[in-house]
């Protein structure tokens, strides 16, 4: 299911990457005192009181700037305002009403989506008291005053935002079909690749990047077993985004992985993989998806001894937390092994829905500690008392010990590995969870 999005609009250097950061508890925002220091929409997953939602920070609103950064800044947050469910428009308490926020204020209203009024660095009582009317001149709804360097009524504003999430009826499958979201950059070959999986022209193919608008889902059957595809808009690379030729945004990419089983990554084999592939990548493999790396435009490459393989390490370098995802070197011009993606696809889907008995399991993680004794500190030494596997898509683990805070990282990814080794788990990542008994 795809999560709500939640856009935090305002005008420049009004706090709204520290709210970001405060909301989903990391500085993956930039802070800084200097105006539009954010240039791109930034997202992230938050959560409040079990409702999980896409949290995008924009660049400040400025729209009587001429300039062609805050121009483009502008066009971002207009984006990201598209396409959210719930708007949070940002104020700063301490400068007061400005007339561009009148602007804004008079733009948002524009959207048709509910607006909560975020008026930010209100530290103290007594500037809450003061400041708090002169904002229902905008005739939006009652403001929120908040602090989100010091984190004052950060769950009020919370509480305002899940009651606007959407509630609606998502796509219902059955449970055996297997979902495929296709991902990527503009112009890696996407829609030509459905098109050749389908076998007829039922996606939109240009060579102008982001023809494909939103995303499609296509059903569809393979001898026995059912399929669901979802094409998806290009990526675009930073600064490539021009008025007129798309409303789009990765965020659209991140739904389609939402509602996906697995995830077929799309590369360009002459570009090969990019920052933007992997922050995607890392997102997916985050929602625990499994994923296939399909390297398109194969015919284009020069070929030698071991090309394949070469090609297949450098992405490994770049992508190890991939290391689990199986590449497949394709041709959508051609058809070049087009057809065995499917074939892939579904035995990585079988192994997302894994399950192992629990006793084979706990004689593996036996084997394992009796091979490479677990961490101890200060004398105390880390007891694995046995293991359950309570979830699949992706697969789950729980381990019952003595102290969880004596499990090491490195520990922990020993033993994913010797479960890997004994199980397979290929195309899916897997999750194990240290509880104490």
């Amino acid at each position: 299911m795809s999560k709500p999005i939640v856009a935090i609009v305002g005008r420049p250097n009004v706090g709204k990457s520290t709210l970001f950061n405060r909301i989903v508890g990391d500085r993956i925002s930039i802070v800084e005192d200097e105006p539009s220091i954010t240039r791109d929409r930034i997202y992230a997953e938050g959560e409040w009181l079990n409702n999980h939602f896409l949290l995008v920070d924009t660049g400040g609103i400025d729209l009587n700037s001429e300039k062609e950064l805050k121009e483009d800044i502008r066009r971002q947050a207009e984006i990201a305002i598209d396409e959210a469910d719930v708007i949070l428009f940002m104020l700063d308490g301490r400068t007061g009403l400005q007339p561009m926020d009148r602007e804004v204020a008079n733009m948002l209203r524009k959207s048709g989506k509910p607006i909560i009024l975020t008026v930010n660095k209100v530290d103290y009582k007594k500037l809450e008291e003061e400041i708090k009317y002169d904002f229902y001149e905008l005739g939006l709804d009652d403001p929120v005053l908040i602090s989100a360097e010091h984190g004052l009524n950060i769950g009020d504003l919370l509480d305002e935002v899940i009651i606007h999430f959407p509630q609606e009826e998502e796509i219902e499958y059955e449970d055996d079909i297997i979902r495929i979201s296709v991902i990527g950059r503009p112009n890696v070959g996407k829609s030509s690749l459905v098109n050749q999986v389908l076998g007829k022209n039922r996606v939109i193919v240009s060579d102008i990047p982001g023809t494909t608008r939103d995303a499609i889902d296509t059903y569809f059957k393979l001898g026995d077993r059912e399929f669901a595809i979802i094409d998806t808009a290009g990526m675009r690379r930073r600064g490539k985004v021009k008025p007129g030729i798309e409303k789009y945004s990765v965020i659209r990419s991140l739904g389609a992985i939402d509602r996906s089983d697995v995830v077929l990554m799309v590369l360009d084999a002459t570009e090969g993989m990019t920052e933007q592939d992997k922050r995607v990548a890392g997102y997916a493999h985050e929602d625990g998806k499994a994923m296939v790396i399909v390297v398109n435009k194969w015919d284009l490459i020069e070929k030698g001894n071991d090309t394949n393989k070469r090609y297949a390490e450098d992405i490994r370098y770049d992508v190890g937390f991939l290391n689990y995802a199986p590449i497949t070197f394709v041709s959508a011009l051609t058809g070049q092994r087009v057809l065995e993606i499917l074939e892939i696809v579904e035995y990585v889907a079988e192994q997302h829905s894994r399950r192992v008995k629990t006793n084979t399991l706990n004689n593996v993680l036996k084997e394992a500690t009796s091979m490479f004794e677990p961490p101890s500190d200060k004398g105390k030494r880390l007891k694995i008392y046995y293991a359950t596997q309570p979830r699949v898509k992706p697969p789950l683990f729980v381990l019952f010990v003595n102290d969880p805070d004596l499990m090491h990282f490195s520990y922990k990814r020993y033993l994913k590995n010797k479960i890997r080794d004994a199980f397979g788990f290929s195309g899916t990542p897997i999750k194990i969870i240290v509880r104490e008994r």
